[in-house]
């Protein structure tokens, strides 16, 4: 299609897929928002990397052809909107792209433009991989048990939920309906007049896709588990339905590779837990894969003290955004924390910086670029160009290990280095092997 600003590279072909599988060129066209406030700095120092790790890797076989789209304060500069059409279209006709971090518009409008892109494109998985760097400053004792990948769902719950504003007509409607048609519901309410309201859905389609996409990764990657981590003790037609849901396809979709808690269940009700136990360990020495959950707060319990045994986690979209978080700051917190929006069927695909713009900062050439770095990484490596992930990965690992690093880790580390966010992306390329 025609593009008012952005600019298809002529040398460039598109990602497709191709029976469920991507099909990447030798040269594909990949968008990118540079982003605002700290945008600019971290995408330069991060496209050094990129560009570097994929001449390294394969010579001058593989490259990138970068195209750049525009979301935010610069589309709004160019646009007179935050989210012009032509950037949603660019990354599906493109499929995989990355993007820096974006403002939040004030006032009305858009809630969010990550969530709006997410939404638009239905990238219902919000990938969050959680793994220590050695060397990098925890506030944690072991962070090298720290080794997660938490699949939050995208589309659904809160962030994309129903509000109704407290005192607007639609709030007086819907407490009005309350009140007539479930009158033991309005009941509960405290104090109807002065609340607002949010509706969390959570439905079985949203969930099934992505617990699906949770367990197929874990297999493919050899995972050891899967924790569905909930609420549902207390939101059991959300939360509980989540759970509920989830087990029922494990073992609907993948009966011969997996072994679930809701298995053990049955088996301790019929047998005894000595027999239940027996049996998952029989099942765990095969080879298949445990499906298990865990209340959410429990689960931000344990994921700090028996850090190791959580693997894969599958959650929804606030406990999701609540324990990448609290994970990240494990590990040396989310300046480092790379991000994926991804729909595994479409195969679409945008990686992203998970922190915010930090405005103060900007054009200071002083954060750490880590995140976004670890983002192209995951891209890298999504693409099936797993030798330029790796080279990436051993350039962060190398620069860190050499005490080189950008202020956020310099204060907390004796003897360090303190280099600019320009000179840390440089520092990981000279440390690519």
């Amino acid at each position: 299609m025609p593009y008012r600003y952005a600019v298809v590279p002529s040398d460039g072909e598109k990602i497709t897929l191709s029976a469920g599988r991507l099909s990447v060129p030798h040269r594909p066209i990949l968008p990118f928002i540079e982003g605002d406030g700290t945008g600019p700095d971290i995408w330069r120092a991060a496209l050094r990397v990129f560009d570097a790790a994929v001449e390294k890797a394969y010579t001058g076989k593989r490259s990138i052809a970068w195209m750049q789209v525009y979301a935010g304060e610069l589309a709004h500069n160019r646009y007179g909107e935050w989210l012009p059409p032509e950037t949603i279209e660019a990354f599906a006709e493109f499929r995989v792209g990355i993007k820096g971090p974006l403002t939040t518009p004030i006032g009305g409008g858009i809630r969010s433009l990550n969530v709006a892109l997410r939404i638009a494109l239905d990238l219902y998985v919000c990938l969050r991989p959680v793994r220590y760097i050695q060397g990098v400053p925890s506030p944690v004792k072991h962070p090298e048990d720290v080794d997660m990948v938490i699949f939050r769902e995208n589309t659904e719950d809160i962030y994309t939920g129903v509000e109704f504003e407290m005192g607007t007509p639609a709030n007086r409607d819907f407490f009005d309906w309350l009140k007539t048609n479930q009158p033991d519901q309005y009941a509960k309410v405290r104090f109807p007049a002065t609340s607002g309201v949010s509706l969390k859905p959570v439905s079985r389609e949203g969930t099934e896709r992505l617990v699906r996409a949770a367990i197929q990764w874990a297999l493919d990657n050899r995972r050891r588990s899967v924790t569905l981590v909930h609420k549902g003790n207390i939101m059991k037609y959300t939360e509980g339905a989540f759970r509920n849901w989830g087990y029922a396809l494990a073992e609907g979709e993948f009966r011969d590779k997996v072994y679930t808690w809701a298995e053990w269940e049955r088996t301790r009700q019929a047998q005894g837990e000595e027999a239940a136990n027996a049996a998952q360990a029989v099942a765990i020495r095969s080879g298949r894969l445990l499906i298990k959950d865990a209340i959410a707060d429990i689960a931000f319990q344990q994921t700090i003290t028996r850090a190791r045994e959580f693997d894969v986690i599958a959650t929804m979209n606030l406990n999701g955004d609540y324990l990448s978080d609290a994970l990240a700051a494990q590990v040396g917190g989310i300046g480092i924390a790379p991000g994926g929006n991804l729909n595994f069927e479409t195969g679409a695909a945008i990686f992203e910086a998970t922190h915010g713009t930090a405005p103060k900062y900007a054009d200071k050439d002083v954060v750490n670029p880590g995140s976004v770095i670890l983002s192209g990484e995951m891209m890298f490596r999504y693409m099936g160009w797993s030798e330029a992930a790796d080279l990436i990965l051993a350039g962060m690992e190398g620069a860190i290990a050499a005490r080189t690093v950008t202020y956020d880790f310099h204060r907390l580390m004796e003897g360090a280095t303190l280099l600019k966010c320009s000179e840390f992306g440089e520092a990981v390329n000279r440390h690519m092997r």
